[in-house]
């Protein structure tokens, strides 16, 4: 039985960034709070708030002051800022900076043209963090959609700037750009009107021939994510693709003995939010096991 780690699973650059903030504050302070959970794996967060870091909800944090408190890779809208300003709270940026440029090219482009009559579309899940926090940039003046339903929302005899959350997948983003320039030139209105930003984190889109082509050299693969991550469900979707025998993990407890069976090789990845330890967890599990996978 052989078993591999993949050599470029593990944090993106972004959540390694804060998660090192974290450690390092925690060190220093012994205590911090962090708005939101700080990354999307609970067995990190579990590991973090076992050291001294306390997740708070928005509400909670709307009813602190003098404190400090850690904003998460996903970013925050401008008024998580202006309660800190407020009440002497010391904000530690923790956003990525991809998020922080793509916040600051929203902004710049909501002020200088909506008066114009464009209309801004985040393509995003309505819920994330990060969504929220670009659409603050616009004073919620945006149209989230997730799939090609909520294109109704938009009024195609107007102009069109378009974004992504930056860990939509790629392919989905182009689809979504093919259907509103067919839709838009349906209106009259001509590929004039539509402006298309590519705001998709490279890190994230350039990993995936990467992780199928791992996934392809493996019997089975076991995917290790948080079932909340965005991420991990795009990335899950992508070795699926590839490799019929991919199974999505959150604990070791949720290894079957069945999965392994006539199986030599077996590959372990996971989300950009899945850190390193982790996976080497499972690995050790499976070494350790008593159980015959081989049938």
């Amino acid at each position: 039985m052989n078993i591999e780690i993949d050599p470029h699973a593990g944090f993106c650059f972004g959540v390694t960034r804060v998660v090192n903030k974290a450690e390092e504050i925690i060190r220093e302070q012994g205590q911090l709070y962090c708005l939101g959970e700080i990354v999307h794996n609970q067995k990190e967060i579990e590991r973090l708030e076992k050291i001294g870091l306390k997740t708070i909800t928005y509400e909670e944090y709307l009813t602190l002051s003098n404190c400090r408190v850690l904003i998460r890779a996903h970013g925050e809208p401008p008024e998580t800022y202006m309660h800190a300003k407020k009440n002497n709270i010391d904000l530690i940026d923790g956003t990525c900076p991809i998020v922080l440029r793509l916040q600051s090219k929203i902004k710049n482009d909501y002020f200088q043209n909506h008066e114009q009559g464009i209309q801004f579309v985040i393509f995003g899940k309505k819920d994330h963090a990060e969504v929220r926090g670009l659409a603050g940039q616009t004073d919620y003046q945006t149209i989230i959609v997730e799939s090609e339903d909520d294109l109704r929302k938009i009024d195609f005899s107007r102009p069109v700037h378009l974004y992504a959350q930056t860990t939509m997948g790629t392919d989905k983003y182009k689809h979504l750009q093919d259907v509103l320039l067919q839709r838009a030139m349906a209106a009259g209105t001509g590929n004039h009107s539509l402006k298309c930003t590519n705001s998709i984190c490279n890190q994230v889109a350039g990993r995936i021939p990467k992780l199928k082509e791992f996934c392809t050299r493996h019997d089975l693969v076991l995917f290790v994510s948080y079932r909340q991550s965005s991420n991990g469900k795009l990335l899950f979707a992508q070795c699926k693709s590839v490799n019929d025998k991919t199974y999505f993990v959150s604990e070791t407890v949720d290894i079957q003995h069945e999965w392994f069976e006539n199986t030599v090789n077996i590959g372990i990845t996971g989300a950009t939010s899945t850190p390193r330890w982790l996976l080497e967890e499972f690995a050790a599990k499976i070494r350790n096991s008593n159980m015959q996978f081989i049938g």
